[in-house]
């Protein structure tokens, strides 16, 4: 069986504390890039922890939310505690000679393992990444080879208010609001007013655009065979009676290459980064082979070990 070579990073799963205490020691070893300032963040205990030790641990953290996360004080405060914390737990560590055992010291070396390997693999993506112009050359090939893949289909943009209950009485009261509403009455004041649909009838009723097999068949139905601007009739479904209006529609066509340029070009760069991944683990995965015999022995030995109570 093939292992499958990491494509992708962490995802921010857990409170900062949390993700903090569980990361490995080493990962504070990491060297930072030159140009990060060495200011003081926190110290104490004989220890101190840098802007570089936390630049280098929020590495982890998704590039899209970290910046956002750390120009807040009370997270980059958060976040230097948890490194000195973790600091001095490691020093303390090393005092009581943990460092020395076995256990720990494998656990040590696959944490430095980790840390290089995904260095390299950076160094690996630089080297894969197209140039902008080549990027975007790519991402226009994709878009020209499959349009539908970019094809929009009928949209309308709808309002309603939804009067609930299928009795005599709540059809009466929808056709009564249709006649107000056909008579010059505010539609977004009564769906905020009197709808049962307390999602929508906070926008006044407006449900915005969507296509079809978005809706229940009876209301699809009913608002994509509504002129510009026109008031429904009541429009019965599971939930009770509709009063609709059709704000706007948007024809069936495609999207233009300037909508999803941006996209394609983050496809074209992410899928090459991938296949340089690929081709690297597998030259590697050339050089050496895993010991069958020894993973059989090794799994027996696991499966008679006593199950945990």
């Amino acid at each position: 069986m093939t292992v499958q070579f990491p494509l992708s990073r962490h995802t921010l799963r857990q409170g900062f504390l949390s993700l903090a205490l569980c990361t490995p020691v080493l990962a504070l070893a990491a060297q930072p890039a030159a140009s990060q300032s060495a200011v003081v963040l926190a110290s104490g205990a004989g220890v101190s922890v840098t802007v570089d030790d936390l630049q280098a641990d929020a590495q982890r953290i998704p590039p899209e939310v970290r910046a956002g996360l750390l120009a807040r004080p009370q997270n980059v405060s958060q976040i230097a505690d948890n490194l000195l914390v973790r600091r001095v737990m490691a020093q303390k560590a090393q005092a009581q000679g943990l460092d020395k055992s076995a256990s720990v010291q494998a656990a040590l070396n696959v944490a430095r393992d980790k840390i290089l390997s995904d260095a390299w693999l950076a160094k690996i993506d630089a080297d894969n990444t197209p140039s902008a112009t080549a990027a975007e050359g790519q991402a226009r090939n994709i878009y020209k080879a499959h349009p539908e893949r970019f094809a929009v289909e009928e949209q309308v943009h709808v309002r309603h208010i939804l009067i609930a209950g299928t009795e005599d009485a709540a059809r009466t009261q929808a056709e009564k609001l249709v006649a107000d509403l056909r008579g010059g009455a505010d539609f977004a004041a009564l769906a905020k007013e009197r709808s049962a649909d307390k999602g929508s009838a906070a926008r006044g009723g407006d449900l915005g655009f969507f296509g079809k097999d978005k809706m229940v068949p009876e209301f699809e139905q009913a608002a994509f065979a509504l002129k510009k601007n026109e008031i429904s009739g009541p429009v019965q479904s599971k939930f009770g009676f509709h009063v609709l209006q059709l704000l706007d529609r948007k024809p069936a066509g495609q999207q233009a290459f300037a909508e999803v340029r941006d996209a394609l070009v983050k496809e074209v760069i992410e899928q090459a980064q991938a296949e340089g991944r690929v081709a690297a683990a597998n030259a590697i995965r050339k050089e050496f082979k895993v010991d069958e015999a020894a993973v059989q022995a090794y799994s027996q030995s696991q499966a008679a070990q006593p199950k945990a109570q």
